[in-house]
């Protein structure tokens, strides 16, 4: 029962220190869906050339830190009319190239790895850059995002931002973007931080340090960095949770490149996988995950090899890996913020009024849409139905008395 006791009170406690940029990280979602034309999305990442790429990975650094925050917000860009590989460029630099996160490494583990979060987090959007392209095709990334692209230039809208930001229409808008995405994910966050704390507390260091093989030269530093992404996916771990997992793997003898792979596959966890599937299909994210694992791989190990050639690598020593508490401090305060936040866009959501006939609510999953550029939509009983993507408007047709009567 003890066991039990602290393993939900260490999801509680990754919670506690992720719920700000988790807020954040929604909210920013909410206001692109709401704020940034399909138009502007196409001229800022509307494709793949250096420029674009560049503008995605600072963006994304200037965003959430928080996995499942970047999820939601890459996949929202995207179908505004970002290229496909610049939001998934994005969503990597919002959770491996933000400051944030590289504190918290130097603070538990040591400054090595801050800076091994920037440099194998460049090297990622590199590879990405060149790979990712090649195993998914424009047409694969147009059927994902729901809409094609004939169809994407008749929805487009021309009203400047600066008038769009004066709207009240346009911020209930996004307060109803924001509240949705929460609700679409809410089984998917309270499931991920249950399973790790539970990960962290009941499952022994040396069982996850049994994964890694050690003193085999180039094939301990192969093996480490390929089984590293998979520890992440099974443990349930996101951006800021994972750090003192990591921790425990360093301290246990996994190498330093296993280690810096295991970090940058949080995007990797069973949840975040979930949600990709609920996102682009089965068939898109299977390439997604086989390409991303690769990625967080090589750069693991390219990494380590830079560190190595300029005499950098870390020693291993006792580190302090507890979760902080509640008191007056840098998180508590985010915290506090992003609650009061929080309240105010529900409030803002609640006080929309239904006739908006602009926009419409996505019944299985409870996402906001805009009717104009729903991804898919269906007439039942002489009712028209808006949904956040074709699986959600399958679900509905599966079982239409079910989701009607909520």
């Amino acid at each position: 029962m003890n066991q039990i006791l602290d393993s939900l009170s260490q999801g509680w406690w990754m919670f506690y220190e992720t719920l700000w940029a988790l807020v954040l990280g929604f909210a920013l979602s909410g206001a692109v869906q709401a704020f940034v034309t399909r138009a502007q999305m196409k001229n800022l990442l509307g494709d793949r050339r250096p420029a674009s790429i560049a503008r995605a990975s600072f963006f994304g650094m200037v965003s959430s830190s928080c996995s499942y925050a970047a999820s939601a917000l890459a996949r929202s860009i995207f179908t505004k009319g970002a290229d496909f590989t610049a939001s998934m460029i994005f969503m990597f630099a919002s959770t491996n190239l933000v400051v944030e996160l590289g504190i918290v490494l130097w603070i538990l583990i040591g400054w090595q790895f801050a800076l091994a979060e920037f440099v194998g987090g460049s090297i990622m959007i590199l590879l990405l850059w060149a790979i990712l392209p090649r195993f998914v095709s424009k047409p694969m990334a147009s059927k994902a995002r729901g809409i094609r692209e004939l169809e994407m230039a008749t929805t487009i809208t021309t009203i400047p931002l600066r008038t769009r930001i004066k709207n009240r229409t346009q911020w209930k808008a996004a307060a109803g973007y924001t509240i949705g995405d929460f609700t679409m994910m809410r089984w998917e966050l309270i499931i991920g931080f249950i399973v790790s704390g539970f990960a962290a507390v009941m499952v022994p260091a040396h069982v996850w340090q049994s994964l890694f093989i050690t003193d085999h030269g180039i094939w301990t530093k192969l093996e480490n960095a390929f089984v590293a992404p998979f520890i992440a996916f099974i443990s349930f771990v996101c951006s800021v949770g994972n750090v003192p997992l990591a921790a425990t793997l360093w301290h246990g003898g996994i190498s330093f490149g296993g280690t810096i792979s295991f970090i940058f596959a949080d995007l990797l966890s069973l949840p975040l996988v979930l949600i990709y599937i609920k996102y682009f299909g089965r068939p898109l994210t299977l390439r997604l995950v086989l390409v991303f694992w690769f990625v967080m791989s090589v750069s693991g190990l390219l990494t380590e090899e830079i560190f190595a050639l300029l005499n950098i690598l870390p020693e291993r020593h006792h580190m302090n890996m507890a979760m902080g508490h509640i008191g007056w401090n840098r998180t508590t305060i985010l915290n506090v913020i992003a609650l009061i936040l929080l309240a105010l866009l529900f409030w803002i959501y609640k006080s929309k009024s239904t006739q908006d006939s602009e926009f419409a609510k996505d019944l299985v999953c409870g996402m906001q849409v805009r009717i104009a550029d729903a991804p898919a939509s269906c007439e039942h009983n002489g009712n028209s139905y808006y949904f956040c993507m074709p699986g959600c408007k399958e679900s509905f047709l599966e079982n239409t008395a079910k989701y009607i009567e909520r």
